[in-house]
């Protein structure tokens, strides 16, 4: 047997080893690996090391073959529960009852005929609703210390409204959420506010994750790519793009304490089962193997005394150090930065050891590419090729050598970088990285602007290493920053493809910077509905406007603060959003500010308690990783509120108060000196715009690189960050838009509508799959939504059930205005027909409960009539719209895209 037969073979009976199989079944796993120690190949056993312990989620994974397994979905603070805030469907039914019997009529008779006059007497012009005024300050503001607060340092007073009688003066109509005006190079991160928080947020220092690991006293990012560097075992792949980096920390059999280095090609690939109630039979899921260790950096001398610390910890980078114990100066720094073309290590005073769990096939020395620069040709026993290089700070030839298939070993005491690239390219692939060998990155920033409805945003690196300022770097980019490459970049690019996790190939780009475009940026969009065609669409037909006005009273008299009072800072801001959406549509849309003003009064006391920070889990300012958070996970269950204790879905629970306040302070511009503090303190802790700010991180959830948010906070993960609600995650930037527009900040409102640009093009390419998707793998496509989206996995369910309405629907909600800019009508309609349609596997009509709403909704995009007719029907059944929505809106909605 050659020595790539014996290669393939253990590396299939290996993999056996570490299955589902052999984890449920120990005694066939045990006569596998009896058959492994009597074959002639029992030194390629090495292999093995490459997967997680035993009490990892364990995974099948064979070349070529595809085949199925269990993937463990970790709860990670995720809810079994729907995304519905609680809704009594019994006591609105009764209050509508109620209410019928008052006004002696229907309120839910059919929509009159276009011809049919609307009872409304105004002038078409839409009306403020009456305000309250700001009132004193509490006598007590600050709450009792609660157990575990350690200090409150001086912080700004807090906002406070108390409601009170409406004061009647004469308002301007609210222009400035859906008149913007026109842009000419607006700056998209300027600060929000740089002071601390409000005072009667309380500052905190014992947060149940303590940071143990991150070596720094600014804000960390804790949503980022680089998490498993510093989160729990410190062992969990970090994500770079189109590389993973784990550190090995002395596991498996190569017992290794450097870190190690993979990249997936596609047919490594796992598959879950197909759907067969879904046209192409998609598969369920795929995930990339984990644990796979191309090279490893590492060094003689580190061992069990070694110690991983990150410093830099940035939005586009961090520092893994490995010191060879705690105080010793011999360590090896790795700057870890988003699309590296290269794995650069730098060591000081060690001896370097490259090591390979795939076995090193042949190692050439290549020559110098320049002076000072040594380069070796890495062939692995996968036929991948690698390209070493070495930049010792003497200058002198370091002449590694091969001790075994494993092992690399370079000249005792060496200090310099040491470089590992993947080359897919041949002798053109070879000469761009030798371009560019002995300079790195060590940060990367992004920059941008709004001019009119085009936006410009750019991303760069500061750069170190050999001949800096001669020296360009190569990055990688992937698929959504190529599309809208400016000419300069374009010209840049290069033919080194690599494939990346979940989002498809990489491309390699030559320079310090991109510049990226985004035009046709939706700047008009407000709080009325929009489309691509027509904007923002604020005159509805008069029987549009008579039926809205009819079906508002039931929805409006429904207990305000009772739903909204809650337990939890998403379904609390759910509800605080569904009921700032039904004021302004029946008062802006439905032109009759009357019947919505009782409701107004008791939506700005119901925000109030939490400006007030009087709900049932107070938020606290959690001074250890520097953030807002729920008090609800600090009594030792970490689950509480989806984990927002511990900063999970921070834009989408932050968001839905974002964009009720917004709407409030629109109606009434009063409400907003004693209220914009507090609403920014939440704009600073999910999508901070200031690099600099000493009490938040920059940009906690959206991830510039990859286009879109990440919704998991400090969990250990196998598989890196995970979003399973896109349309969340644009919620959150159609809420800074709208919030930025309300309140005069240009700045926070050109980001919002640069976000919406980039989500726009990302989930097109990533999440929302259209027929000629490129990105994700050609039998995992018909699935339409990516489901959740992990960095190395994607799996087509929810944390709450698989069912198609919930997987696809939690892609919907909250349908609002900005819905039609990212979700595309074509998707849609091949969505529908796939799935909902009534010859479909799952017709929306035979849906039960509020998840029919949604999908009805979500048909207006592409069939505003049939969605109108849905909602607008006589005796119209209130369980088919959820907790966070309401009917009013929804046939506002319709009605705007021409339903009615």
């Amino acid at each position: 047997m050659d020595s790539r037969s014996k290669w393939k073979a253990t590396t299939l009976l290996t993999w056996l080893l570490t299955t589902e199989i052999a984890h449920c079944l120990p005694h066939l796993g045990n006569e596998i690996e009896a058959a492994l120690r009597n074959t002639a190949i029992q030194p390629a056993r090495a292999f093995q090391t490459q997967y997680p312990p035993s009490n990892s989620e364990s995974r099948l994974l064979i070349p070529e073959s595809h085949p199925v397994y269990r993937v463990a979905l970790e709860q990670d603070g995720h809810s079994s529960e729907q995304p519905f805030p609680e809704f009594n469907i019994d006591e609105f039914i009764d209050g509508l009852e109620d209410l019928l019997d008052e006004e002696g009529n229907n309120t839910t008779e059919p929509a009159p005929t276009a011809t049919e006059q609307s009872t409304s007497t105004d002038t078409g012009k839409p009306h403020p609703i009456q305000p309250t005024t700001s009132a004193k300050e509490p006598e007590n503001p600050a709450p009792t210390p609660t157990a575990g607060s350690v200090t409150n340092p001086p912080q700004a007073k807090p906002s406070t409204t108390v409601a009170q009688e409406p004061v009647h003066t004469s308002l301007s109509p609210p222009v400035a959420a859906d008149h913007p005006k026109a842009m000419d190079g607006q700056d998209i991160f300027q600060p929000v506010a740089t002071g601390p928080v409000p005072a009667n947020i309380q500052s905190r220092h014992d947060h149940p994750v303590q940071n143990q690991h991150a070596d720094t006293t600014d804000p960390v990012a804790t949503n980022k790519f680089y998490a498993g560097l510093f989160l729990g075992s410190q062992t969990n792949a970090t994500f770079s793009q189109p590389y993973s980096l784990a550190w090995s920390k002395g596991g498996g059999t190569l017992k290794s304490w450097g870190m190690g280095v993979s990249h997936v090609q596609p047919h490594m690939l796992a598959y879950g089962p197909k759907n067969n109630n879904i046209p192409g039979n998609p598969v369920q899921y795929y995930i990339n193997p984990v644990g796979l260790q191309h090279l490893i950096f590492s060094a003689a001398e580190l061992d069990q005394s070694s110690i991983m610390k990150i410093e830099q910890p940035k939005a586009f980078s961090a520092h893994a150090v490995i010191k060879r114990s705690g105080g010793s100066a011999q360590q090896i720094t790795f700057p870890v930065v988003q699309g590296m073309g290269y794995t650069t290590a730098v060591y000081n005073d060690l001896q370097p050891l490259i090591e390979s769990g795939i076995f090193f096939r042949k190692v050439v020395s290549a020559g110098s590419p320049r002076p000072g620069i040594f380069k070796y040709q890495v062939y692995l026993e996968d036929d991948t090729t690698w390209l070493l290089y070495a930049t010792p700070a003497d200058g002198k030839d370091p002449e590694f050598k091969l001790d075994s298939k494993t092992n690399i070993r370079g000249p005792k005491g060496f200090s310099g970088t040491i470089q590992a690239a993947k080359n897919p390219a041949g002798k053109s692939g070879e000469k761009f990285y030798d371009n560019s060998c002995g300079v790195y990155p060590v940060s990367g920033e992004v920059s941008g602007s709004v001019t009119g409805d085009v936006g410009n945003y750019a991303l760069s690196w500061t750069k170190a290493g050999k001949d800096v300022q001669g020296t360009p770097l190569i990055m990688f980019a992937l698929p959504h920053h190529i599309q809208s490459f400016d000419r300069a970049t374009k010209g840049r690019i290069t033919d080194i493809h690599l494939r990346t996790t979940t989002k498809g190939n990489a491309t390699a780009v030559i320079g310090e910077s991109w510049t990226m475009v985004e035009e046709n940026l939706p700047i008009d969009m407000g709080f009325a509905p929009w489309s691509t065609t027509h904007g923002s669409i604020h005159d509805l037909s008069a029987a549009a406007q008579h039926a809205i006005i009819q079906a508002a009273p039931a929805e409006l008299q429904q207990n305000i603060s009772g739903q909204t009072a809650l337990n939890s800072m998403y379904y609390s801001g759910k509800a605080l959003s569904k009921f700032a959406t039904l004021v302004y549509t029946v008062n802006q849309l439905g032109n009759n500010v009357d019947i919505a003003a009782d409701a107004f009064q008791k939506l700005k006391k119901s925000f109030d308690l939490f400006v007030q920070n009087k709900q049932e889990h107070p938020l606290a300012y959690d001074a250890v990783w520097k953030g807002v958070v729920s008090t609800a996970g600090y009594n030792g269950d970490l689950n509480q509120d989806f984990g927002n204790t511990a900063y999970n879905d921070h834009h989408f629970h932050y968001g839905y108060f974002i964009q009720a306040a917004a709407i409030i302070g629109s109606l009434d511009p009063s409400w907003l000196a004693a209220n914009k503090e507090w609403v920014n303190m939440l704009v600073r802790d999910a999508g901070n715009s200031a690099a600099n700010d000493p009490h938040f991180p920059f940009s906690r959830s959206f991830d510039w690189y990859n286009g879109h948010s990440w919704a998991k906070g400090l969990f250990e993960s196998f598989d890196g960050k995970d979003q399973e609600s896109t349309s969340e995650d644009t919620m959150f930037a159609y809420a800074i838009k709208v919030w930025g527009q309300t309140i005069g900040d240009a700045s926070m409102e050109a980001r919002g509508n640069m976000m919406l640009g980039i989500l726009g093009r990302s989930l097109h390419n990533y999440f929302l799959m259209e027929d000629d998707n490129a990105n994700q793998p050609s039998n995992f496509v018909a699935n339409r939504v990516t489901g959740i989206l992990f960095e190395n996995k994607v799996d087509h369910t929810t944390y709450f059930g698989a069912n198609l309405e919930y997987v696809q629907g939690i892609h919907m909600l909250p349908l609002m205005p900005h819905t039609p800019f990212t979700r595309r009508k074509e998707f849609v309609r091949q969505e529908w027909q796939a799935m909902f349609a009534e010859n479909a596997s799952t017709p929306a009509s035979k849906v039960d409960g509020g998840w029919k709403g949604v999908l009805y909704a979500n048909l207006a995009l592409i069939d505003p009539k049939s969605s109108w007719e849905f909602f607008a029907q006589p005796n119209f059944n209130y369980s088919w719209i959820d907790g966070g929505a309401t009917r009013t809106w929804y046939m506002a909605f319709a009605a705007g895209l021409g339903g009615a």
